[in-house]
């Protein structure tokens, strides 16, 4: 099994399991350890049992397959959106489902990662989400926007750069590349207290939901440019 870096924020993070596939959670489980910082409080084989586990569990994460047989990923975020304190949902999925993202970010998922990611991106990944963050895979990002792109944003005919200080702009690119905000206050060398303002200001110029549609945003407008990943032959 992939080792874990040691730099991974270790914290207590309540998770509940989503896939139709025992064989599937059973290696989640497996990755998501308790000396990581997680703690698996349940686990459902089906989108319809997900409210009611939420409510009995109350995790801070949720990693959701998006194909189920009888209500699917998709759906089960949305009617999540629905509860007075909703947990964060981390989309689990395929390379080539990009329609199935879209919807996902759109029904209110803080982001999405590959089954095929490695132990160490899963781990990362549950955090960052359980810590308000957000989690979309580079490599598949560019082809998402070809069903999110549209986005609620009021900035869809302006210049980025008019709309934003030079600064907002430099945060705005590294929350583009998955930066945490502890990342970006080192990396412009402010405080976390002025990343979050910067953040709040930036999604309030551009009419951004959240963080996964500011990564979305970002991509694109060429802010960041996505890596190249070639799918598989097989």
């Amino acid at each position: 099994m992939t080792e874990i870096a040691e730099d991974i924020i270790v914290e207590d993070t309540r998770v509940l399991l989503v896939d139709d596939q025992e064989l599937v959670r059973s290696g989640l489980r497996k990755i998501l350890r308790p000396k990581d910082g997680f703690t698996i409080v349940g686990e459902c084989s089906d989108g319809g049992e997900v409210v009611d586990a939420v409510v009995a569990h109350q995790p801070h994460v949720v990693v959701m397959d998006l194909r189920m047989r009888r209500v699917d990923g998709i759906e089960a975020t949305r009617r999540l959106q629905e509860l007075p304190a909703p947990p964060r949902v981390l989309a689990l999925t395929t390379f080539n489902d990009d329609q199935l993202l879209s919807g996902a970010l759109r029904a209110g998922a803080a982001g999405f990662i590959l089954k095929d990611s490695s132990a160490e991106s899963l781990v990362r990944a549950v955090h960052s989400v359980a810590r308000d963050g957000a989690c979309l895979d580079p490599a598949i990002t560019a082809r998402v926007l070809r069903d999110y792109r549209g986005s609620s944003s009021r900035a869809a005919d302006r210049r980025v750069e008019d709309i934003l200080t030079s600064r907002e702009y430099d945060v705005l690119a590294l929350i583009g590349r998955g930066s945490s905000n502890s990342e970006i206050a080192d990396r412009l060398d402010i405080s976390n207290v002025t990343v979050k303002s910067h953040i709040r200001h930036i999604f309030d110029k551009l009419g951004l939901r959240d963080r996964a549609a500011a990564i979305v945003f970002a991509f694109d407008r060429g802010i960041v440019v996505p890596e190249r990943r070639e799918e598989s032959p097989y």
